[in-house]
């Protein structure tokens, strides 16, 4: 039996306190911000960095097993592995940066990093797939909103190095180390499945545009507030101000519960039908305290197509062949796009492979030049990278959230496919490159912004993409074998590519540092012919899937499938 929340409420809830998760599961983020401690502390050269940068992006994106695992247990039994995994990752890394422990390993280091960013997929993968099982008709608003705000989180990360953390990486490492469990363990309780509404509910959307405000209000605040600790030298009292404020406009969110609260609307309860939740009944929770079980579907009633929260199938598969060839049930057909697929439906499909490679070559690049901000600004003359970071993470964030807001415009305007938000901006990719690479005067902080905002584009697309192609029965484990992408791009393009033609640059310079346009010029023109591929796959991808969205969001709003008995 699934415990479900019901209620127009509680969704709501779980949104604010995703909010919040998403903020936390940003902490890979971080590398930048002490990637040169660890390198100035510990002598590692610039490859061996680079190689650390790719055990930050596997761990962050490895997300099979929390993928399979949230659709076998509530969400929070996920979110407490991330916060185990978080704990442990952390605190060897900074036993070993603060000398507390020292002479560890190279390779221990590796498998440290790897753990502890790895907290990222367990935390993403429960708040992105809760959500969007709770809002199944806004999937793209709820994967911007979400996507967003994890954006956002590496200027909330630098707002705090500067103001609490002194910009010490050590303090940072056991901020990391402790504080985010600590957020998990407060936030997992309204982390919830929720009793999804299939209904028109009009001040829905209004809610909506007051979270998507609320983060740009906040991504705004965190980039000036940033630029001004950058530009003037602020005292204890300002700084902790800064932080109190952004920490005031994280809560935002929470205003919508709350409103509900006092002044509940008068529509009644929301209707719910045609919800599979994986059992004919669950116990549901209404906004009061009065608990109560009842059917959520009838026997009659296909999927609709959510897909269940918990996998509850009692009858063996050899059991169903039985009485598929004695006449009994049907047989299956195998899913058409649109409907809820296996993974291993998914993985023989050439729309998943597609669609993977476009990600690959658009998020893989980027987190190439992600990985290696803070030597692109040192190599170009910038001493201080803080201000690059906080500017790619503005950027991301607005890309994210922007991304989420246009194509789910679109794609209800004129069932526009969201990929083709994939393809306009690997074309701006492109320029990009070209941009970092002639290391032109002014250009790097334009370059910069242009990268972060097509980088979170690519994030905000793929997620509710692969929700529409394949359902949200899988989801969990289709888009973080999706997410792969990123460290797969991350070890070829960042650890093999860039940081062996920096190495060897520096090499000829006779310095540790390598400085001028010559240290990345080479790995940002071929990101650029990388883009230029993703561009073509892109293409034919949207030409692919354009019959899926006519039939997903004729009329104008989202139709779930009706045929899907998966």
């Amino acid at each position: 039996m699934v415990n479900v929340k019901g209620g127009t409420r509680p969704p709501w809830v779980g949104l604010g306190a995703a909010v919040w998760l998403q903020i936390a599961s940003g902490n890979a983020y971080n590398f930048p911000l002490y990637s040169h401690s660890l390198k100035s502390v510990l002598g590692f050269n610039q490859q061996q960095l680079t190689m650390l940068g790719v055990a930050n992006d596997i761990g962050e994106n490895v997300g099979l097993i929390p993928g399979l695992v949230c659709n076998k247990f509530p969400p929070w039994v996920v979110l407490l592995i991330g916060s185990f995994s978080c704990f442990f990752g952390y605190g060897v890394l900074w036993l070993s940066l603060s000398q507390t422990v020292q002479n560890l390993p190279y390779w221990l280091l590796w498998i440290a990093l790897c753990v502890a960013t790895n907290s990222s997929a367990w935390f993403s993968t429960t708040v992105l797939v809760t959500n969007m099982r709770n809002f199944p008709l806004s999937r793209g608003t709820v994967a911007g909103i979400l996507k967003g705000y994890g954006g956002l989180s590496a200027a909330v990360y630098t707002e705090v190095y500067s103001a609490l953390l002194r910009n010490s990486s050590s303090k940072l490492l056991l901020f990391l180390a402790l504080g985010v469990p600590t957020l998990s363990l407060l936030m997992m309780y309204f982390i919830r499945p929720c009793t999804p509404s299939l209904g028109e509910d009009s001040s829905e959307s209004y809610h909506f545009l007051f979270v998507q405000v609320a983060s740009i209000v906040l991504g705004v605040y965190v980039l000036t507030t940033t630029i001004l600790a950058d530009v003037f030298s602020l005292n204890v009292f300002v700084s902790y101000t800064f932080l109190i404020i952004m920490v005031v406009l994280l809560m935002a969110p929470l205003a919508i519960p709350v409103k509900m609260t006092f002044y509940p609307s008068n529509r009644g309860k929301l209707v719910v039908s045609d919800v599979s939740v994986g059992h004919a009944s669950s116990t549901v929770q209404d906004d009061g305290s009065a608990e109560k079980s009842e059917p959520l579907l009838t026997p009659l009633s296909s999927s609709a197509n959510l897909g269940s929260f918990q996998e509850g199938d009692e009858i063996s598969e050899v059991d169903m062949l039985l009485a598929e060839g004695e006449g009994a049930v049907k047989k299956k057909r195998r899913p058409r796009r649109g409907e809820d697929f296996k993974f291993t439906e998914a993985l023989v499909k050439a729309d998943f492979w597609l669609l993977f490679l476009v990600y690959f070559f658009g998020v893989g690049s980027g987190v190439t030049v992600l990985n290696n901000l803070a030597q692109i600004g040192i190599a170009q003359g910038l001493h201080d990278t803080k201000i690059l970071l906080s500017l790619f993470s503005f950027c991301n964030f607005v890309g994210r959230l922007g991304g989420g807001v246009i194509s789910e415009y679109f794609v209800r305007l004129k069932a526009v496919p969201r990929t083709v938000w994939m393809t306009c901006t690997q074309v701006v990719m492109i320029i990009t490159y070209l941009l970092f690479a002639s290391a032109l005067n002014g250009t790097l902080y334009a370059a910069t912004a242009l990268l972060g905002v097509c980088y979170g584009v690519q994030f905000t697309t793929m997620v509710p993409t692969a929700s529409e192609l394949f359902g949200l029965k899988h989801f969990g484990i289709i888009f973080n074998f999706m997410s792969l992408g990123n460290p797969l791009g991350a070890y070829l393009f960042s650890g093999l590519l860039a940081g062996f033609l920096y190495d060897n640059e520096a090499a000829k310079q006779h310095t540790a540092t390598c400085l001028g346009a010559n240290c990345f010029r080479v790995t940002f023109l071929i990101l650029a012919g990388v883009c230029g591929l993703g561009t073509m796959l892109s293409i034919v991808l949207t030409m692919r899937i354009k019959p899926v969205y006519q039939m997903l969001y004729a009329g104008g709003s989202f139709r779930l499938p009706q045929s899907s008995n998966h």
